[in-house]
């Protein structure tokens, strides 16, 4: 590999004049000019990125921590941060927690090891007590949708009370009254949203909310499942004609157990989701669902953060998605 040395030798210049040449630093002949760009031309001399970074004090290094990798709407939101990254010219690095509380500590850790510039955090395990809370952890961080709220830093988020509303009040105007929720992890405001949104709607129709009918789950599929077994298992009184999941994930989950429990959707009970991962759409029946704009959610989130790297000192920002109502096939009218 041709170095900085090499040019300046084939082209009789010194290497500060190459430095001037490539990094446009300073004024040259052009018939100067012009023997230090052949020259570096013919060797296919590339500047290293790592002393112009170093230079710079920036690496053009992001790096992005998620929860979980085998929910597909983290895919879907990686997908669109890698290409706002590929866009402005810059790296990104990568970390799954699986939920672990201490994997989330030690990838942060090695994130700032590595010099990245910020940060996006879509994790849901950092406690509140940490120095991320406060703003003391020394990288620009950016907290996109299932993070916490309360954190020291610029936040995208989902605005899920309206999204449940909207999934609720959808079932209600097809004339259901008798509806059931499966929940997220209660404590964590992703899930309490949404189901906030449920209970607004549910409350504005005066229709009673049976504690029978609310499951919580925890946004996986194994989770919507268990959640829905219990509710069907505990639901003495009837079972609801409709029921909302707090994520797409769990619907999932839920139409496999109503149907290991002989009941159809949406025949028997309509189903509505929540993210609107592609996936919802291949489902047999179509999975009716809220959409979040997941791929602009992430190269918003590209945005926001660099925007914090460039100007730290401005006011922390919440910008708030809107969820827009998606009709499928798991979903009908009661007759």
């Amino acid at each position: 590999m041709a170095t900085i040395k090499d040019v300046a030798e084939m082209a009789g210049v010194s290497i500060c004049t190459v430095s001037n040449v490539l990094n446009d630093t300073r004024k040259v002949r052009p018939a100067t000019k012009a023997r230090v760009e052949d020259a570096a031309r013919r060797l296919r001399y590339t500047p290293s990125g790592v002393a112009r970074s170093l230079k710079a004090n920036t690496t053009l290094t992001l790096g992005m921590i998620i929860t979980t990798s085998t929910n597909p709407f983290y895919a879907e939101v990686l997908q669109g941060v890698e290409q706002r990254c590929y866009e402005l010219g810059y790296s990104l690095v990568f970390a799954n927690t699986q939920g672990d509380a201490s994997r989330l500590y030690n990838s942060l850790e090695t994130l700032k090891s590595r010099k990245v510039d910020g940060i996006i955090l879509m994790c849901t395990q950092v406690d509140p007590s940490d120095q991320l809370v406060d703003g003391n952890f020394g990288v620009p961080i950016v907290v996109a949708d299932w993070g916490v709220s309360d954190i020291h830093a610029d936040i995208i988020q989902d605005n899920g009370r309206h999204g449940g509303y909207q999934a609720t009040r959808y079932l209600i105007e097809l004339g259901h009254t008798r509806i059931g929720v499966l929940t997220g992890p209660i404590g964590k405001r992703t899930a309490e949203e949404r189901y906030s949104g449920f209970q607004e709607a549910m409350n504005e129709a005066g229709l009673d909310i049976r504690s029978s009918w609310v499951s919580e789950g925890d946004f996986e599929l194994q989770g919507g499942y268990e959640a829905t077994q219990r509710l069907l298992s505990n639901a003495t009184d009837g079972l609801p004609s409709a029921l909302f999941a707090g994520n797409d994930m769990m619907a999932i989950g839920a139409l496999r157990a109503l149907h290991e429990a002989g009941l159809s959707v949406p025949d028997d009970i309509s189903l509505m989701g929540y993210d609107n991962i592609q996936l919802s759409k291949h489902l047999v029946p179509a999975l009716s669902t809220v959409e979040q704009p997941k791929s602009y959610l992430g190269s918003t989130a590209v945005d926001l953060l660099i925007q914090r790297i460039r100007s730290p000192e401005r006011a922390l920002e919440v910008i708030s998605l809107e969820p827009e109502l998606i009709v499928r096939e798991s979903t009908k009218a009661v007759l």
